[in-house]
């Protein structure tokens, strides 16, 4: 008699493909209209039936959580992709433009992620630890190039950045977040 585990069973492709079209139209919805969102619409949009929507997320609050770990799955994949890719001090530049572009979904969707029942502080929890864990690695392969200085925290790369984010409330602050990239960037250059 075989004792041994059944396999998690892989989700189907298209049932795959409805999850992730269902995310991505939960994101602009979530983006433009905050937690006041109509999960119908949502599912019209994706193409999908609303039965199909609550199969995948049963409630709002879940299909929230899920845009959010999405877009920091992201992140993190982006960081690893460009790692590979680019050279690094291009790959760390590139990753923090996408960082900024990250906060403007995160500031977005982060009042409605205070709704969820018991706060949104674990989620914040597991998803700044990706977050730390691109960056440390982003920064070191450049200090190990010897485009960035040896005793530069990459947090302060990031505190800087979600720092013009929370300041500025005027409409191009992607605009200003962006152009103080290549200046931390030149500023956190070796000296010689």
């Amino acid at each position: 008699m075989n004792h041994s585990t059944p396999k998690e069973r892989k989700p189907r492709a298209d049932a795959q493909r409805n999850r992730e079209r269902i995310l991505e139209e939960a994101k602009t919805a979530f983006t433009r209209a905050g937690g006041d969102i109509s999960l119908e619409d949502v599912a019209r949009q994706a193409g999908v039936g609303v039965g199909t929507l609550y199969r995948h997320f049963p409630t709002r609050d879940t299909l929230l959580e899920s845009v959010y770990r999405a877009e920091v799955g992201k992140l993190a994949d982006d960081a690893l992709k460009l790692a590979d890719s680019l050279p690094p001090l291009d790959a760390l530049r590139s990753w923090m433009m996408l960082f900024i572009d990250y906060i403007a979904t995160k500031k977005i969707i982060a009042p409605a992620l205070n709704s969820i029942v018991g706060g949104p502080t674990k989620l914040f929890e597991s998803s700044g630890a990706q977050i730390k864990d691109a960056i440390q690695s982003l920064v070191s392969r450049a200090v190990v190039s010897g485009d960035i200085r040896a005793d530069l925290e990459p947090l302060d790369l990031l505190r800087a950045l979600v720092g013009v984010s929370n300041v500025a409330s005027a409409p191009d602050w992607q605009q200003s977040a962006k152009r103080l990239v290549d200046i931390l960037l030149l500023g956190s250059r070796p000296p010689g």
